[in-house]
């Protein structure tokens, strides 16, 4: 894409801005939450910020397949798991704005101390995972599961972490036990474009175009075994990705 904010010195002045603005940001959401509560101060000035630094960086965005979803899970009367694939560090604040309801995230311990952004996805209920300590890991997933059993959606990169290629990676099972044990249906997620956006090993982003597609709620209880259900779940990311345009 032809596009001034190519400039490598633009890009270099947009990382700057996004790492002032995250911090502006997490202190806004902190100040925000008393007033209107943690989880709406998030959501509200979190999707402004990924806003704004889409314009200015030359990022276009779609979505698609929301409208085509049940409309339980649309009205957050069915919560549901969100399963998505892993690209780029933008996949989360993009997902922000791509899934129109408050969701929350699953995310390793570490994203906790991130200066002022930290304790604001703390207060809105992300869960964090200790993924060094399988007994701290699978304590917060059954926390998860409470959450979700209580009205919560969740949102999970089954790739457990970012794809350092641009292919899809292995799913691990962690997030599909939680579905099950939580009972609710999993909704596919595709994300194309964030790879390019910021590469990794990257901070600066880069002009183009990302797409987020939803597919069909997938019901764990249609399948004979976990097995079954991480392939069908894959393949209709799979299926997802084939659908969307360069």
């Amino acid at each position: 894409m032809n596009d001034w904010r190519g400039i490598w010195l633009w890009r270099a002045l947009m990382m700057v801005w996004a790492a002032l603005t995250v911090l502006f940001t997490g202190i806004l959401c902190c100040l925000a939450a008393p007033i209107i509560g943690p989880r709406r101060a998030f959501f509200t000035i979190g999707r402004c910020w990924t806003h704004q630094q889409f314009a200015l960086s030359g990022i276009q965005w779609h979505v698609q397949g929301w409208d085509q979803l049940p409309e339980a899970i649309r009205t957050r009367k069915q919560p549901v798991v969100f399963m998505c694939n892993h690209e780029s560090l933008l996949d989360p604040p993009f997902l922000a704005v791509a899934i129109p309801i408050p969701a929350v995230y699953i995310a390793k311990k570490e994203v906790r101390w991130i200066p002022g952004i930290g304790w604001a996805v703390w207060a809105a209920g992300m869960i964090f995972i200790d993924r060094k300590n399988r007994e701290k890991a699978i304590r917060s997933l059954r926390e998860a599961a409470t959450k979700i059993r209580g009205g919560k959606s969740v949102v999970i990169f089954p790739e457990g972490t970012r794809t350092r290629t641009g292919a899809l990676g292995a799913f691990k099972k962690g997030g599909f036990n939680l579905a099950m044990d939580a009972g609710v249906p999993i909704v596919p997620i595709c994300l194309k474009g964030t790879f390019n956006a910021l590469p990794p090993g990257s901070l600066m982003l880069r002009p183009g175009r990302v797409q987020a597609a939803f597919g069909t709620p997938v019901d764990p209880t249609d399948f004979p075994d976990r097995e079954a259900l991480m392939e069908q779940v894959r393949c209709q990311v799979v299926a997802l990705a084939e659908g969307l345009q360069d």
